[in-house]
């Protein structure tokens, strides 16, 4: 009995367990989701290559599907499947018209400074009432009509307006230029994000599917168990308990293969979201999640690279470009503006009897007071000034934090796959043994049970570690500023 009710705990324990892993997220603070098997030693806390990119960042999860669903069922790489998220990601494609609201931003400032020019032609009817208008004429022997027209007036030309000078929509069109910069950063920077996301959710697809097939031979092992238990039973050389063994242990593995389908088709309804695959499309996964270990290069040059290649520092350099700009142009308020304006057209009663008319004129505009506007756009440009140097300041320090955790979790994962690995070539060795040792009658089936859970728990450990390590290798990519590159270098035909 106290046998019995160590399996049931055992068994409650690990479905509990493998519910609360499709619930983890490493992701803090985000709407985007990555799990982690619970098995497996979390990332540190500290690990915000994924948290800290992907930060209220819930566009990420999301996609336009793309065609309509096939009865054929689909092969998906780990290429096709990131290919399609950098079409279809619904952050992808934000940030795409993010960039287009920033050029208009541009040419909306910049058309201060080009020339305007209207066309218009009106030909109209007027009477007038000299009475209604308080005009009163009594000239003997001269009178004058107190009412007027019918009147026809023609009237077209053309409306010329140009900024000679000024200096503050000269600095607001800079700080555009600088936004549009930095929004073209921002959308590689999205691009980057849209890697890291579809590689993620590869990557816990295939180590649900890993899962499952662990899962399967669990089934099977067990059944063979129970099988070999039971007909000992019935020979009478194993007692009863053996049995009941052999059956408790037997269903668990009936149920961790149950959640384990389960978890697996759910991993890949949540990939097909985001890479926007259309909705009941059927799909295989064709790529394999092999152990290859990485050479990276010194810390040194991984931050330098970084400095210079990740497009969300080059985006934030930008953008204090962009503030350094606008502070110019609220100092620059203060200076006086030039413009010029003018007209050229036609003037008469019709079409046919006009004659040309035109006016041109120059303005000087000298602000003199603004009742404390100037000074006021001036503080906030300062403010906003200082709130993107510290924020491209703490970018910086938060690269270095990103390479160095990146690098750690690296190396831990490629340990915990050498150890898990050899984890389960000693736990299948023991099964073994314990197997035979039951079929000569030396031991009970405790034995075997005991060596099957050590098997499962080594597979588990193995499937999490490796899931780890290829994820890492992602992270330090993204946090050196070439995940899509990197990415499609590690899956080289693949």
């Amino acid at each position: 009995m106290r046998l019995k009710a160590a399996l049931q705990s055992v068994t409650i324990v690990y479905l509990i367990t493998t519910f609360l892993s499709g619930l983890c997220a490493v992701a803090q603070d985000s709407g985007y989701n990555l799990q982690v098997p619970m098995t497996t030693p979390a990332l540190p806390a500290g690990n915000t290559s994924i948290g800290s990119s992907l930060q209220n960042q819930s566009p990420y999860s999301g996609s336009v599907p793309e065609g309509k669903a096939t009865s054929t069922v689909l092969p998906l790489s780990f290429s096709d499947a990131l290919n399609r998220g950098l079409r279809n990601n619904l952050g992808l494609l934000l940030s795409s018209d993010n960039t287009v609201t920033a050029r208009g931003q541009k040419w909306q400032e910049l058309s201060e400074l080009l020339p305007h020019l209207n066309l218009s032609a009106t030909q109209s009817v007027e009477q007038l009432d000299f009475a209604a208008l308080g005009f009163r004429f009594n000239i003997p022997g001269a009178p004058i009509p107190s009412v007027v027209g019918p009147i026809g007036v023609f009237q077209s030309g053309a409306y010329v307006s140009q900024t000679v000078f000024d200096y503050h929509a000269i600095e607001r069109t800079r700080a555009a230029r600088e936004s549009e910069r930095a929004a073209s950063h921002s959308l590689q920077d999205a691009r980057e994000l849209v890697t890291l996301a579809v590689d993620n959710e590869y990557l816990l697809a295939l180590a649900e599917a890993a899962r499952v097939d662990t899962a399967l031979a669990d089934v099977q092992t067990a059944q063979a168990l129970y099988d070999k238990a039971a007909d000992q039973q019935t020979a009478g050389t194993t007692p009863a308990i053996d049995t009941l063994r052999a059956h408790v242990e037997l269903q668990t593995r009936q149920q961790q293969l149950i959640v384990a389908r389960n978890n697996f088709a759910k991993q890949k309804l949540t990939l097909a979201r985001v890479i926007g695959l259309p909705p009941g499309q059927e799909f295989t996964l064709t790529t394999t999640a092999p152990y290859e270990p990485l050479a990276v290069a010194s810390i040194e040059e991984d931050e330098q690279r970084a400095y210079i290649s990740r497009p969300d520092y080059l985006a934030a350099g930008q953008q204090v470009r962009a503030a350094e700009e606008l502070r110019r142009a609220a100092t620059a308020e203060h200076y006086p503006t030039i413009d010029i304006a003018g007209d050229y057209g036609a003037a008469g009663v019709n079409i046919g009897i006009s004659h040309g008319v035109f006016q041109v004129g120059a303005t000087l505009n000298i602000p003199v007071l603004a009742g404390g506007r100037i000074h006021a756009d001036v503080l906030k440009a300062e403010a906003a000034l200082r709130q993107a140097r510290q924020q491209l300041d703490n970018l910086r320090a938060q690269i270095d934090y990103e390479i160095r955790t990146a690098r750690l979790d690296l190396t831990s994962a490629a340990d915990q796959v050498e150890v898990a690995r050899s984890s389960v070539d000693l736990a299948e060795q023991t099964l073994t043994q314990a197997q035979d040792r039951f079929a000569a009658g030396v031991t009970d089936n405790l034995e075997v049970v005991e060596a099957q859970e050590s098997v499962v728990a080594a597979n588990e450990n193995y499937i999490s570690s490796l899931y780890a390590h290829n994820l890492a290798k992602i992270e330090l990519a993204k946090a050196v500023g070439f995940a899509e590159e990197g990415v499609k270098q590690y899956l080289r035909g693949k």
